[in-house]
């Protein structure tokens, strides 16, 4: 039997929920990730270790959960619950001392009712109709098992490795993202129309595939991007929806790139860098 030096390992929190998941495919994933120390800890108990001593203790932290969204409040539509004050400036302190963060799939919905979020990821995925800097939406789209094609374009760690296109079969999201304010990685070939997808809403009240009296405007067909905020690395891949895109080679490497890239120094001199000059800018 092999012996484990875990003191020579970097530690990575996974926090889980929020999104039905099979708990033995993913651990099977991060176990192939040998140069790190990993633990998964599902919410809401994990929201009490996301603050800055995480970030002291943790190389990065990989999001598969959707705190803030309650799907059982009695009604037809998803309630939203906000953060508490602590629950933000932990956040937030945590991102100033730069932890180095990885966002997946269902975790661009998380805390709707806390609009800095959407700016920590890049995007918001509504379960019910909202505003989103100061625009109105409607909810947002889903559509399971869809076999599409991802191209590569941008030249980063995080796609090294990887053919210019290959192909997944995996759920995907029509909502609004901040394309302006990310660095692109990864594009879909498919169409993001209204058409295409699935009312969230109507999923949420028992209808599930259904888009009846439901329309949304055309959306990005970025999937996975990297960004920064305060001084923390950041990268969201929209993939990650059941074993078959876990099973994926092609987003295992993805997963193992974005995790390897966020705990880098080069990752975090570069968020460094850039909280400054987006600083200087407001100032």
């Amino acid at each position: 039997m092999s012996v484990i030096n875990y003191a020579a390992q970097a530690n990575l929190l996974v926090t889980a929920r929020g999104h039905p998941y099979e708990r033995d495919t993913i651990a099977a994933v991060f176990d192939t990730f040998d140069a790190y120390n990993w633990s998964l800890v599902e919410q809401p108990a994990a929201q009490a270790l996301l603050g800055p001593g995480l970030a002291d203790s943790y190389a990065a932290c990989v999001c598969y959960d959707m705190p803030g969204v309650n799907f059982t409040n009695g009604g037809e539509l998803a309630g939203w619950v906000a953060p508490g004050k602590q629950e933000i400036d932990n956040y937030l302190a945590m991102l100033e001392r730069g932890l180095g963060m990885v966002f997946l799939h269902h975790s661009i919905a998380a805390w709707p009712a806390w609009p800095e979020y959407a700016e920590v990821v890049g995007g918001r995925f509504h379960y019910r109709a909202g505003e989103l800097r100061g625009t109105g939406y409607p909810d947002s789209g889903y559509r399971h098992a869809v076999t599409h094609n991802i191209r590569v374009v941008g030249d980063h760690p995080v796609t090294a490795g990887l053919p210019e296109q290959f192909e997944v079969t995996d759920e995907l999201y029509l909502c609004p993202v901040f394309e302006e304010d990310v660095e692109p990685l990864l594009r879909s070939d498919y169409i993001y129309e209204s058409e295409n997808f699935y009312s969230a809403s109507r999923a949420v009240a028992g209808e599930m595939f259904s888009r009846e009296g439901w329309t949304h405007p055309r959306g990005s067909n970025l999937v996975g991007w990297a960004k920064h905020y305060l001084n923390s690395p950041i990268v969201y891949l929209q993939g990650g929806d059941d074993a078959s895109a876990w099973n994926s080679r092609f987003y295992r490497q993805l997963l193992r790139n974005a995790v390897d890239w966020v705990a880098s120094e080069q990752a975090h001199e570069w968020a460094r860098a850039r909280h400054q000059v987006t600083s200087a800018k407001r100032r």
